[in-house]
């Protein structure tokens, strides 16, 4: 574990845990979903933890010990076929193509937070993975990685083979070239810190190449069906092509209810720090000023608060005092996260989910995807809005997916056509599937 993610977890636990034992910090009952991966039980992006202490011991349910394979509860993919959206299929899982058990030891994923390396290769984060249900731990990781060189996505999006030595390869690569290492390690502790969970990727420019970035949450417990609380979010960064991973403590945005100084070194804990637990990242839209940022929406713990906006320069991605927030319409643009008063947020009174969020040369516009159960798109002129009510693109039910994440060589974003390719998550088989939808239908079918 790099010192770096080792301080930062001490800085932000520490916190969180001077925070407990004033009685500040907002916690979850445990609840049951009705699907899981390897059959745990949990609640949508991840699962709760296993027994009183968060081990995935034989004695908490997590597999009989058995090297007998066992992938977990994917089936083969029923085709979805809406107005305006299809299922392509599978991406990960033992149905999918790309054979991701066999080939990475992925039986079981979620999310799929897509993004460019800078050079035109897709990379694709994930959030807790399983491999054999039956052996030690259910191969359990937090986080994977997975890198793609496919850029005609209409038969479905193609991993190649993971190779030692190579950066470029399908995977993460450790020992084990068939088995997608974990990038972002968590304490994995029930009520303490559960698993970290990237929400948000961007590339960014560093000297003659490119450093590759996540915002993830340190997730410390799970409630209801939609209901979690985090710790705090953070950046991690990485130097090789996601081959290895260190988070920067200086990121840390530890989640508290309340505005909270600390002693020491510690940064101070603003009630804003909230807003900013699940995150987005998006370039603002050739050839306007809004070329100059990237734009980070974020949305508080779980999948029923509003989206929140900030702006930064790429070269201070890593400098949170020179981040802007916006404050809404009246107030404007904003230097401090304290000064955000605002409280319907830039998509007002529409409880937002996981999302992804790009500007699309198709449409002209900005685009906003989220759903948890459905998938629903919205659209702006501006990162600060106005934005449109949700769309539902995908219907509620058929099949059941949330986590909605743009492929960044989708057509539409690229501005060579009017396919617009998304990862989605499907609970009950825990894994993920692409989807496409016809911009051109938007404005002639109804949801």
């Amino acid at each position: 574990m790099p010192s770096r993610f080792t301080k930062g977890v001490r800085l932000a636990l520490a916190g969180a845990f001077a925070i407990g034992t004033t009685a500040i910090v907002l916690t979850a009952g445990t609840g049951i979903a009705q699907a899981a991966p390897c059959g745990n039980s949990g609640n949508g992006s991840s699962f709760l933890g296993f027994g009183s202490s968060g081990s995935l011991g034989s004695d908490s349910g997590s597999g009989s010990g058995s090297n007998v394979p066992n992938p977990g509860p994917q089936r083969p993919l029923i085709p979805y076929v809406g107005s305006i959206s299809r299922s392509v299929g599978w991406v990960t899982g033992p149905y999918s193509k790309n054979d991701t058990y066999d080939r990475f030891g992925i039986g079981g994923t979620d999310l799929g937070i897509a993004w460019d390396n800078g050079r035109g290769q897709t990379l694709m984060a994930f959030g807790d993975t399983f491999g054999n249900c039956n052996a030690p731990r259910q191969e359990w990781r937090h986080n994977v990685l997975l890198r793609s060189n496919d850029n005609d996505l209409a038969d479905g999006l193609k991993v190649p083979n993971g190779v030692a030595g190579d950066i470029n390869s399908g995977t993460v690569i450790g020992d084990r070239p068939n088995f997608a290492q974990e990038l972002i390690p968590s304490l994995g502790i029930s009520n303490i810190e559960v698993t970290t969970i990237p929400t948000a990727a961007i590339s960014l420019p560093r000297g003659d190449g490119f450093r590759q970035y996540i915002n993830y949450m340190s997730v410390r417990s799970w409630g209801s069906p939609g209901n979690w609380v985090t710790n705090y979010s953070g950046i991690a960064y990485s130097d090789n092509n996601g081959q290895t991973w260190t988070s920067d403590p200086d990121t840390i945005l530890i989640n508290a209810p309340i505005d909270l100084a600390l002693p020491g070194n510690l940064r101070a804990v603003d009630v804003n720090n909230g807003k900013f637990q699940q995150n987005a990242y998006m370039r603002g839209r050739p050839g306007s000023d809004e070329a100059d940022y990237i734009y980070q929406f974020g949305t508080p713990n779980g999948r029923f608060g509003a989206a929140f906006l900030a702006r930064f320069k790429p070269e201070d991605i890593l400098d949170l005092g020179k981040y802007e927030y916006w404050s809404g319409e009246r107030i404007g643009w904003v230097d401090s996260i304290s000064d955000i008063h605002d409280t319907e947020g830039v998509v007002a009174r529409q409880p937002v989910s996981e999302l992804s969020v790009s500007w699309s040369p198709y449409l002209k516009k900005y685009v906003m995807l989220d759903g948890d159960n459905g998938i629903r798109l919205r659209t702006a002129d501006h990162p600060e809005g106005p934005w449109s009510g949700p769309r539902t693109i995908v219907a509620p039910g058929n099949p059941v997916v949330y986590g909605p994440m743009m492929l960044p060589n989708s057509p539409a974003l690229m501005g060579t056509g009017k396919d617009l390719y998304f990862n989605a998550s499907r609970w009950s088989d825990y894994n993920v599937m692409l989807i496409r939808s016809d911009l051109s239908k938007l404005q002639t079918t109804q949801s």
